[in-house]
């Protein structure tokens, strides 16, 4: 505990290491899962493009689909596919998996620094369903489970035989999905949710489905036998959901940075039309790819999607009528004799913009919603008011309402002082 007469000390020589070590390991999480992501991606829309892009040549070897020339780097490369296999199987052979694995465990690990350890703060809301910290992460886990047991059984029912089909059925799922999220966590972590619901069917496509398909055919091979054309089949299937479930996924990991989209009382509607739009995108470069045209609807109806999606964002804001009720730990921090003179600061310098209302001017929703316009909003971002504004100098961005060091060490000192550092 910080004694009163210490807050204009130096910021650094009463630092908790616990606070910069999670930020880090929060800032490494995320970096990791980015980084992955890419590379999956990447591979992932590079091999969809290729598919579509071959071509049957008089010239092509004995079982080859097609084959496809291109250049890049200052090389050409001539690329041949296989439906089932060929007739050796060469000694080097390059699979396609780690970068999927990756993804999905960095941000999985990113669930749980962020929002498993913060659940009071991100991931559960009072207001929408009062349930201790760990029946929100159970509730959360195991949805995450459940979406892939029934995409999976979808899969492998007659469903599964019709491409559109599924994909109708499928898109039901997740609009139900979105919905049910937002009656159970934060609008912030129903969106993530939506994200890591898909990711997750994403990447069991690929470790349950896609590479112990591939096995088998490549140990068939191994054993002289003849590999059954359905692995493949299945396979390629898979992928292609994978594809056209990316873009979505993408926009679901941005969307915690944007009030507009997770802030609304449509934001599971807005989750819906994002499904729709994201395979739209995808449609048109597949067609493209594929040298079936240029289906230039695509991108009317894209665009007509995204003015949707932004008139439906001007929608009522969640939680606008509601005080916000303090997490477990918000009563420390109002009991600090401190906390008097750091909630005037944060009014005076953070709620202009951290309001329900804003109103510094350009300021239309409160960045990533978080709202500090009452002592109980204050004392319940503790942590995030000390590393932004204390610690650090990130908040308010290019010191615009001119906090002052004192305000600063004030702030470091009543954080420290409520979480025992």
């Amino acid at each position: 505990m910080c004694p009163h007469n210490d807050i204009r000390q130096p910021l650094r020589d009463d630092m908790p290491d616990y606070a910069i070590f999670w930020e880090w390991l929060s800032f490494a999480a995320r970096w990791t899962h980015v980084i992955t992501a890419i590379a999956w991606i990447g591979s992932s829309f590079y091999f969809i493009a290729l598919d579509l892009g071959l071509r049957k040549t008089p010239s092509l070897p004995k079982l080859a689909h097609g084959e496809e020339w291109q250049v890049h780097g200052g090389g050409f490369y001539h690329i041949q596919k296989y439906l089932v296999a060929p007739e050796f199987l060469p000694e080097h052979l390059t699979w396609f998996k780690w970068e999927s694995y990756a993804t999905w465990l960095s941000g999985f690990c990113l669930l749980i620094i962020v929002y498993y350890v913060g659940a009071d703060l991100y991931l559960i809301d009072r207001h929408v369903l009062d349930i201790p910290n760990w029946g929100a992460i159970a509730l959360s886990a195991g949805s995450i489970v459940l979406g892939w047991v029934l995409y999976d059984t979808l899969c492998k029912s007659k469903i599964g035989n019709s491409t559109f089909g599924l994909m109708l059925v499928l898109f039901v799922i997740l609009t139900a999905m979105a919905w049910i999220y937002t009656q159970l966590f934060t609008g912030r972590a129903a969106m993530l949710h939506m994200g890591i619901f898909t990711a997750t069917i994403m990447t069991a496509n690929v470790a349950l489905i896609i590479i112990p398909n591939q096995t088998i055919v490549v140990r068939d091979l191994k054993a002289g036998r003849v590999p059954d054309a359905k692995y493949g089949k299945i396979a390629k299937q898979r992928s292609l959901h994978n594809n056209y479930l990316t873009l979505p996924v993408i926009f679901f990991m941005l969307s915690s940075h944007y009030p507009l989209a997770f802030a609304t009382e449509w934001n599971w509607v807005i989750a819906s039309l994002i499904f729709l739009e994201g395979a739209l995108i995808r449609h048109w470069f597949n067609s493209k790819h594929a040298r079936k045209g240029n289906p230039h609807w695509v991108w009317l109806a894209v665009v007509t999607i995204f003015i949707a999606i932004a008139w439906l964002s001007s929608a009522p804001k969640l939680g606008d009528a509601k005080e916000p009720l303090p997490n477990s730990t918000a009563a420390v921090y109002m009991a600090s004799p401190h906390f008097t003179e750091v909630a005037n600061a944060v009014a005076g310098r953070c709620s202009m913009c951290h309001a329900a209302t804003p109103s510094w001017d350009g300021v239309y929703e409160a960045p990533k919603n978080v709202h500090l316009d009452s002592e109980v909003a204050i004392a319940n971002h503790a942590r995030e008011i000390a590393l932004q504004a204390g610690y650090s100098h990130a908040m308010p961005p290019g010191n615009v309402t001119e906090i002052t060091p004192e305000e600063r060490a004030l702030i470091v000192a009543w954080f420290r002082e409520g979480s025992g550092k």
